[in-house]
């Protein structure tokens, strides 16, 4: 287990994952397919040649999970009894193939849980940034989190 107890968070305190993705066609195409999206924004690059952006985009749900997901093992591995909700989705900019993704999260609030006297809530805001650096999604999440027994 590698995650952190709902003791040891602290507002304020920043993590720099250290796992870095590049996305793939082949990773946006199963994740669109698979969640059933027909839009031709993800799938037709012929299509997508017509547009602003001039090649797919990867799916923004895609984006989502990967901000979540690279940012468990050193947050919540082993110590979230559960994700409460996301709050705030933003995507400034777009993913595309190819893309590598790193993820930053920031503690936003820790506060003990009124109804379940095991567990504290912490709200997390995580920031997903491509290789040149530049925003492409944002979200706070709140988590249920273990206490240290």
């Amino acid at each position: 287990m590698s995650g952190l107890y709902f003791e040891e968070f602290s507002v304020g305190q920043i993590f720099d994952h250290p796992i870095r993705r590049t996305v793939t066609e082949a990773d946006n195409v199963f994740f669109t397919t698979m969640t059933h999206n027909p839009a031709a924004l993800h799938l037709d690059a012929e299509y997508m040649k017509t547009t602003e952006f001039g090649k797919p985009l990867v799916n923004s749900c895609l984006t989502l999970g990967f901000m979540v997901g690279i940012s468990v093992n050193d947050t919540t591995h082993g110590t979230t009894v559960a994700n409460l909700g996301w709050d705030e989705v933003r995507f400034p900019r777009p993913l595309f193939h190819g893309d590598t993704i790193r993820v930053e999260t920031e503690v936003l609030s820790v506060r003990a849980s009124r109804s379940r006297p095991a567990n504290g809530i912490v709200v997390l805001a995580h920031r997903a940034y491509n290789q040149r650096d530049e925003l492409v999604g944002e979200c706070k999440r709140s988590a249920l989190m273990l206490r240290k027994p």
